[in-house]
């Protein structure tokens, strides 16, 4: 299986592109559309700040190519900002619109949940619930726990999106959201051990029943 990363220059290209690897796949890490365009399944990864992101997918050009890559109902997973970057804005540094793929709104950890003060970012292992069951996630998990890490986290999103979640100080936060061919993960799937090779092996297996 072919996958392609798409390069914007604002991800963890090596640790991603290592984790399919050694999931079996031919990845290539590339701008180039018609590259992409060979690729049976695209993952968006994302490092850095919602405004400077959408900037740079702007300047290649490829916001416009992940619109037809919607449209043609291709295979995609967003991770981690990649994720972010899939709703309709982000609150982060200044108000910046998104994709638009999934509804919601990127807002930052308050600090604070009913008078109890809280670590932000986000940081370390969290346990995930998963809530609905996409056709890519049948059986029951090798383990429980995801690697997250991130400051800003979905808001105001269609529960019918939601696949899994984790409670980080009282608060829900998204961790997986699919919606048709599009999937994001808030977590970082290739750090996050069992589970997290478990879930991206999945993911693939669904890419590869479309």
């Amino acid at each position: 299986m072919k996958i392609g990363v798409i390069d914007y220059g604002m991800g963890n290209l090596f640790s991603v592109e290592q984790a399919l690897k050694r999931l079996g796949c031919d990845v290539v890490v590339t701008a180039d559309e018609n590259e992409l365009d060979t690729a049976d399944a695209l993952l968006l990864p994302g490092v850095g700040a919602f405004p400077d992101a959408m900037k740079r997918l702007a300047e290649t050009k490829l916001d416009r190519y992940l619109y037809t890559v919607k449209e043609g109902n291709r295979p995609l997973l967003g991770i981690c900002l990649g994720m972010q970057l899939l709703f309709e804005k982000s609150e982060e540094v200044v108000p910046t619109k998104g994709l638009g793929f999934f509804k919601g709104s990127i807002k930052r950890f308050s600090g604070i949940s009913e008078d109890q003060v809280y670590r932000v970012p986000h940081m370390g292992w969290n346990e995930l619930a998963v809530t609905n069951r996409p056709t890519w996630l049948k059986d029951e998990a090798p383990a429980k726990h995801v690697y997250f890490v991130h400051s800003f986290y979905a808001t105001e999103i269609d529960e019918t999106e939601l696949v899994a979640y984790a409670d980080y100080s009282g608060i829900q936060v998204p961790g997986i959201v699919a919606n048709g061919s599009v999937t994001g993960m808030q977590f970082h799937p290739e750090k996050s051990g069992a589970l997290g090779v478990y879930l991206l092996e999945q993911w693939l297996k669904g890419v590869a029943t479309c």
